[in-house]
């Protein structure tokens, strides 16, 4: 059944796939900087025995749909189902393994940042649809080793000095996780767009939906709250958002927040998931 496939996903494959590396262990607790929050010393604790999370800065904790629903902002379960569905095709999520021993997590190792051009990197952007100029203009290669295999990934670097990478067979982020600021322009802006991933922002400028605004990216919509800081400074603020339940919540806060100052721009791409696939669409029909 597929709702007890996702309830047995171990929460520590979930967190690695979406850019969260642990900082220590405890026998079979683990130990992260909070996803839901911005902190410095770890607070949430991921028991890998029972695979359930808590949260001791904000008193929470369930199982994954539990945490699904805190990264959604939504109570509604087929949501939280949807949400974890939708990680599936990048995570792939599998059943969470029955022998005691846990073993250490994915690490990043002999990391190394050059040009793009690797051709199975070229061979990615193409079917993204994404003008391999453009991409070297904004990403890099990055190169590095996992459990002694040497692995090649697009590489966009956040604020922090961290990389969101993505490869044909993997999402995820060489940490700290954080917000990436891409000015388009060498002067002040008082309008900004606002993108969900890398691969959002780089088919918005395929389809001149930004030009000289400031671009800022989410690298993952539980960044949300971070985003404020910068956000504020913005009298214009342009949303491209995923039409899924997350991209949805993720939206309707910014509009409590921001009000008149908001706009969305999911029209353009009604019909689609989010940007990229309907930019893969507009170049399939031309």
């Amino acid at each position: 059944m597929e709702i007890e496939r996702l309830r047995q996903v171990p929460l520590v494959d979930l967190l690695t796939r979406l850019g969260f590396a642990p900082a220590y262990r405890k026998g079979q607790d683990v130990w992260y900087r909070s996803p839901l929050r911005e902190e410095r010393t770890a607070s949430f604790k991921v028991n890998t025995d029972r695979n359930v999370w808590f949260d001791f800065g904000l008193g929470k904790g369930g199982d994954i749909f539990h945490l699904a629903g805190e990264l959604t902002g939504s109570t509604d379960f087929s949501r939280q189902v949807d949400f974890l569905s939708g990680q599936s095709e990048h995570l792939p999520l599998a059943p969470r393994p029955r022998p005691a021993r846990q073993p250490p997590a994915s690490c990043f190792e002999q990391v190394k940042v050059a040009g793009l051009s690797h051709p199975a990197l070229k061979d990615y952007l193409e079917k993204r649809a994404i003008p391999l100029f453009l991409a070297q203009t904004h990403c890099r290669e990055i190169s590095y080793s996992i459990r002694g295999k040497r692995y090649f990934a697009i590489g966009f670097a956040n604020r922090s000095g961290g990389y969101e990478v993505r490869n044909p067979g993997f999402k995820g982020c060489i940490s700290p996780k954080d917000l990436s600021l891409v000015p388009l322009s060498d002067h002040k802006q008082d309008k900004c767009c606002v993108f969900e991933g890398v691969m959002d922002f780089l088919s918005a400028l395929v389809l001149g939906l930004a030009g000289k605004e400031d671009c800022l990216v989410l690298n993952s919509v539980s960044n949300l709250e971070r985003s404020y800081a910068l956000l504020d400074n913005y009298r214009e603020i342009r949303c491209y958002l995923d039409r899924d339940a997350a991209g949805q919540s993720a939206l309707n806060k910014l509009l409590q927040r921001y009000g008149s100052r908001l706009s969305d721009g999911s029209g353009v791409y009604e019909g689609s998931k989010d940007l990229n696939e309907h930019l893969i669409k507009v170049k399939e029909n031309t």
